[in-house]
């Protein structure tokens, strides 16, 4: 097993957020004020005190505010010269006072500008860097970076190889915690590093011909967990992320290193790879304190999580890397259409909850062993959807992804008296009795054989009133081919002779909110051989069936894709349904007979509707 990869990263970001309003105290707004600037310098030198006692080097991510700073500059040539650290240009930092008088904006997310002023503020801050250093970075960043972004930078600033291009399922989430004020939509992107695609940033490339040109990591390592469950700002390998989600007690905090270790972990599923990112801003060690924690508890977090990782390194379970050392060590390491996995296990509450995530450049989707190995949340990468965000598109602020299935935003399995959430499950029937596996709770182990990543959950039992039946579930990932494959088999009977059906079905819309579409765009197909039935979607709460279908399918021409359920199974059935106002989902299924010991299969296909 290889050693976990760790790209700790730091900025000198001498107008951090939030600060000011601190460091100001009730006077009035000055973002050049010399007290902000003097105290937000002296925490970054701690930092990177911090890291070099450990032997952990770091990048140094240059803000626009610090390429003004003679100090800021003479500290980073220092620093790269005496501890290996890397000079980077982050698009963070960019409201200081030069920016505002020049710029006349309060604006500060390089994607939400038009595509002509990221382009200016791109040369502005690139040509600024380099008359500071006599180079061109080799590692960029933000909160999110889209790909007209990357393929500008890439187009023009050559020598950039790695770039922080999203922060994982930040959407309405975050913003909800936010006071409905952090108005940064990026849900739907990869939670690890990846090669972003030319046409969407969030969407991994599939081959040369698609690669951007640059290796892109997240904007922090997030439990795939509480973070998706939850704020995900609360929930991170980065301490003081731990110290706002009130994770401590008597100023200690397990659960940052338990954190830790779960990513380390995953290099059993990845071929074995494991990485990890810290990356901290100035403002998160305010002398002032942030999150109702004193300034002495955030430099304590913030020391200990340096000494964590430096044991590792000595203990030779740990590898630092800078940005642009782990583009080179990513593009030998991985290829395009290698996935990466994990199974995430709930280290917080207590609740034994496990979920399996699955991206590669194809599809992105997660499956909740609580819900009985459900896929509760499904990224159509395949389509790799034009996104163009920023002022002058569509999506001004919209960031996300688009999804076919999302149980946070669309209810999943769990729902009020009427309607229906997204997910894909399956329903046992016996005797008008129903079962719906999300009601049984299961767990996952992971094996691989070939280009598959196979899932095999323990069996469970499904009690009728006049049989049980014990039913196991395996899913298969399989590399490249952007569908997912689900055998049910029965493994045991209390009648061994007795018969049951099975309803396999996936309830889908798309979106990025909790907010419906317009539905009417969609088409609903079912086909056997030269028969096809095709419905236009009218929210008229229409079915249609078809024995012994070849697939059913949902063409979704706002998101350029087209969702398909196949099967293989005794007596299968095809069928959709149109959903209605009150639930504007739609549904594909097949039903079918099972006795024991036999296999009934499907699989989920996902394909670019062009």
């Amino acid at each position: 097993m290889d050693k976990m990869i760790l790209n700790l990263i730091h900025r000198p970001e001498m107008v951090p957020e939030y600060a000011e309003k601190i460091t100001g105290r009730g006077k009035a707004e000055d973002i050049g004020r010399k007290s902000l600037l003097t105290e937000s310098l002296d925490i970054f030198k701690t930092q990177q005190r911090l890291a070099h006692e450990n032997g952990l080097k770091t990048t140094i991510q240059m803000t626009y505010s610090s390429l003004f700073n003679e100090e800021a500059v003479r500290l980073a040539k220092e620093h790269h010269k005496q501890y290996g650290d890397e000079i980077a240009l982050t698009l963070l930092g960019l409201p200081c006072k030069e920016f505002r008088e020049k710029y006349k904006t309060k604006d500060f997310c390089i994607w939400m500008f038009s595509l002509e002023d990221k382009k200016t503020i791109v040369r502005d801050v690139f040509e600024k860097f380099h008359e500071c250093f006599g180079f061109y970075p080799e590692s960029t960043g933000s909160y999110f970076m889209d790909a007209e972004l990357i393929n500008y930078i890439k187009e023009t600033y050559p020598t950039v190889k790695c770039a922080v291009a999203t922060c994982w399922e930040e959407g309405p989430k975050a913003y909800h915690t936010c006071n409905n004020s952090w108005y940064t939509f990026l849900d739907g992107g990869p939670w690890a590093p990846w090669i972003p695609s030319k046409a969407n940033s969030h969407a991994p490339a599939a081959n040369a011909a698609e690669d951007s040109g640059i290796v892109a990591i997240p904007h922090l390592s997030r439990d795939l967990i509480a973070c998706y469950d939850g704020n995900g700002s609360n929930f991170g390998t980065h301490p003081q992320n731990v110290l706002r989600g009130m994770i401590y007690r008597d100023g200690e905090y397990p659960y940052l290193y338990n954190l830790i270790d779960q990513f380390r972990y995953q290099a059993k599923f990845n071929n074995g790879y494991s990485y990890n990112m810290m990356f901290v801003g100035p403002g998160w060690m305010n002398k002032m304190g942030r999150w109702e924690a004193p300034y002495e508890l955030l430099y304590k977090a913030y020391s200990d999580g340096c000494a964590y990782y430096g044991q590792l390194k000595k203990e030779g379970k740990l590898a630092d890397m800078t940005m642009s050392e782990f583009a080179d060590y990513y593009r030998m390491k991985k290829n395009y259409t290698e996935p990466e996995c994990a199974l995430w296990r709930d280290i917080l509450y207590g609740s034994k909850k496990q979920v399996f995530w699955y991206c590669d450049p194809y599809i992105r989707a997660c499956v909740n062993m609580d819900e009985g190995g459900a896929v509760v949340d499904l990224r159509p990468y395949v389509a790799k959807i034009d996104w163009p965000v920023g002022i002058g598109t569509k999506h001004v602020q919209n960031a996300s992804y688009p999804f076919l299935i999302q149980e946070k935003y669309r209810a999943g399995y769990f729902t009020h008296y009427a309607g229906e959430g997204t997910v894909r499950s399956a329903k046992m029937v016996h005797n008008g009795e129903q079962v719906d596996l999300c009601l049984c709770r299961t767990k996952a182990h992971f094996t691989q054989e070939g280009k598959c990543r196979i899932l095999t959950l323990d069996p469970v039992e499904i009690e009728f009133s006049d049989l049980t039946v014990k039913l196991q579930t395996v899913i298969t990932f399989e590399e490249g081919s952007s569908r997912i494959r689900f055998d049910r088999r029965i493994i045991e009977m209390s009648d061994p002779n007795a018969e049951v059906s099975i309803d396999e079905y996936m309830v889908a819309c798309y979106g990025t909110t909790e907010y419906p579409e317009d539905m009417t765009p969609l088409t609903l197909e079912l086909a056997k051989d030269d028969v096809k039935t095709k419905l236009a979607f009218a929210y008229k709460c229409r079915e249609q069936s078809m024995d012994g279908a070849d697939y059913t399918a949902c063409i979704l021409p706002p998101i350029d894709t087209r969702v398909s359920l196949t099967c293989q199974g005794r007596e299968k059935t095809g069928y959709f349904k149109e959903g209605y106002a009150f639930s504007p989902m739609f549904t594909l299924g097949y039903t079918g007979k099972l006795k024991n010991g036999e296999v009934f299969t499907t699989w989920l296909n996902l394909e670019k509707a062009d």
